[in-house]
């Protein structure tokens, strides 16, 4: 049997741009190709059916983290768990207890899977608002299980993108189970209403997060 290959579009080293995580270096594996097709996304490119990607396996992924000598490893997209056996990749890294790896998921995708592995994953889960075109394929039941080790992400375009924001995290008890971002759909919503919002419905332990890498560097960027 010939070993799993991952289709990887770039990787390199950065800060986190949101999440836990914010402001840390983090090495960043981004996959090629996504389930979704969200009307915001920045990476669209990555999703292709032509893009250009390196075939990588576990091992050579896992060689290209060690070798950077940091601790966080983001893997992301696209969606990563769309690749094809990423529960060996997931199995590699989670052997070695000194990095940290986090998962960056579109919510659309069952992680119970990947919870009873030894050393598990942190998973940030997007809940896809009606900013994004894709709300009707969240998986909800991802919002049930999640951790204090996960992120749920929202990102919002709209006033009422906020509402059905606060009503998600009201319905599944979020801020008592899990880390809450909020983040503005770049140029769509002003980052003031959102606080305005916040403010005005007492939303507690849930964090605005504008996209750090988008104000250090420019918007379509890649590689940072």
């Amino acid at each position: 049997m010939s070993e799993t290959v991952y289709k990887v579009v770039e990787t390199f080293v950065s800060i986190n741009g949101e999440g836990r995580k914010a402001g840390q270096l983090a090495v960043f594996v981004r996959f090629a190709g996504c389930n979704l097709d969200c009307e915001y996304c920045d990476t669209k490119w990555a999703n292709k059916h032509d893009v250009s990607y390196k075939e990588m396996t576990a091992v050579e992924i896992y060689n290209l983290i060690k070798e950077t000598s940091v601790r966080n490893v983001t893997l992301t997209g696209g969606e990563p768990l769309i690749q094809k056996d990423i529960e060996q990749l997931l199995k590699v890294l989670s052997a070695d207890e000194s990095i940290e790896v986090e998962i960056e998921t579109n919510g659309s995708v069952d992680v119970k899977t990947f919870r009873n592995m030894e050393n598990p994953p942190a998973f940030t889960i997007d809940y896809k608002l009606s900013a994004s075109g894709m709300e009707d394929k969240m998986c909800l039941r991802n919002y049930e299980t999640v951790t204090e080790k996960d992120t749920v992400k929202f990102v919002s375009g709209s006033v009422s993108d906020l509402e059905k924001c606060k009503e998600i995290i009201d319905r599944y008890n979020l801020t008592k189970k899990t880390n809450v971002y909020i983040s503005p759909v770049f140029g769509k919503i002003e980052p003031a209403e959102i606080v305005e919002f916040m403010k005005e419905n007492n939303m507690n332990n849930v964090n605005l997060q504008i996209q750090m890498h988008k104000v250090i560097w420019d918007p379509d960027k890649t590689g940072v």
